[in-house]
Formats: C-alpha cells, structure tokens, sequence
C-alpha cells in the first residue's frame, strides 16, 4: 500500500489529486490548514486528515510526527501554494513589487516546501519508492518569462521550486523528485479564470506521484513531456 501526503488538499488540483490516487490505490492523507474545511474534505474522499500550514514549524513537525506513528510515507506532492494580488484583485508587476508581497509569496511556495520536504525526508527515505512532486508552473521557465504574465512573485518563487527539485533530486539519487506544471486550471488561486479543469490539471500531478525507482528525476513536466528550463 502507497500511503501519500498532499498538502493544500482540502480544494482545487490537491482535492482532485486526492481522489484520483485514492482511486489508484493509494492512502492518502489531505493536508490543510483549516481543520473544518480538511476534515470534511478527507471524509468525502476517504482519506486520512491532517492538520498541516506549510508556513508553521510546529504544524508541519506534529503533521510528521502523526504519519510517522501511523506507519511512514511514500510520496509527498508539495501543492500547496498561493499567489497576491494588489487590493484591487490584479496582478502585481515589477513596478508594485514590494519586498512585502514577494516575502509572503515565498513564505508558501517556497519556504513551505523546504519546510515540509525537509521534515518529511526522514520518512521518505525508508520507503522502497520514495516520490516526491513539486507543483510548479510554465511561469517558472526561464526560456518562456518574456511572454505573457506581467507578475513578479509567483513565477519567481516557482522558478525557485524548480531549482529545489534539481538540488534535492541531486542529493537524493533514490527519490523521484520531479516539478510539474498543471496548466491553467480554474482553482481559487486564480479567480476560477483558468481554462481547464481540475481532471485536467491534476493529470500530470497523479502520473507523476505514482513513479516506480526506475522514473525520471530532476525533471520538469507538463501533461505533454519536459518543459524548457
């Protein structure tokens, strides 16, 4: 049995992640901040609930502690993330950047995902096919930054995801520790504006956490193949 965190789960690409890995096979624990809205999600699903905010030491080790005790871990998939946006709900662009909103960002999307990989390690490194998958974004691509999004933060911090995935695939040969990109798929974080589903979007993310020891790592990916760098 395949037991998975997803953290950010209670909603959007996590939620449906869920509920295609339970299909698989999987046990799956929802990770989330509030614990109404993650224990309800779990319940629906037929997963496991745990209290989990990525940007909170405390919630992040008791949400190890918990997994561990109740047998170890197999694959983590970092998914939670967030994007700001000014009062006026639009993207902010490089001449409104304040260190302010590219530190909240960060806080999330980066700082969260050591913080829970680096909790997690312990726990992954015992399982006989430790896989671990990085939400990103095509923001993240240095090669295509020049088209399109006039944001600062979000596509940064992604950029920075991706550089986490090469340097833990790096230290970690035996994990599958990979970044994907969804696509732009209707969620909250961007005002349901996206134009594909969540079944679409969590396509690649539910491909890519069920890699046996002899899959990719250090990779980058959309539902079609390798993005560019």
């Amino acid at each position: 049995m395949t037991t998975t965190l997803i953290t950010g789960a209670n909603k959007g690409l996590g939620h449906e992640s869920a509920r295609r890995l339970i299909a698989a096979g999987h046990t799956v624990y929802v990770g989330a901040r509030d614990i109404e809205r993650g224990t309800a999600a779990a319940a629906g699903l037929g997963a496991r609930f745990v209290q989990l905010d990525v940007t909170d030491d405390a919630s992040v080790a008791a949400a190890a502690a918990t997994i561990e005790a109740e047998g170890g871990l197999d694959v983590l998939v970092n998914n939670a993330g967030i994007e700001v946006l000014s009062p006026e709900g639009e993207i902010i662009g490089a001449a409104d950047l304040t260190a302010d909103v590219m530190r909240e960002v960060f806080e999330t999307n980066v700082f969260g995902v050591v913080r829970v990989t680096h909790a997690f390690l312990p726990l992954l490194e015992r399982s006989a096919a430790p896989v671990v998958v990085n939400v990103s974004s095509s923001l993240a691509s240095l090669a295509e930054a020049g088209k399109g999004y006039p944001g600062v933060a979000y596509p940064a911090s992604k950029t920075t995801v991706n550089m986490l995935t090469v340097q833990y695939a790096k230290a970690f040969p035996r994990l599958r520790i990979n970044s994907v990109e969804p696509g732009y798929t209707a969620t909250d974080l961007n005002r349901h504006a996206g134009m594909q589903t969540v079944e679409q979007g969590a396509e690649i993310i539910v491909r890519m956490a069920q890699l046996g020891p002899d899959g990719p790592t250090g990779g980058y990916f959309d539902a079609a193949g390798p993005l560019p760098w």
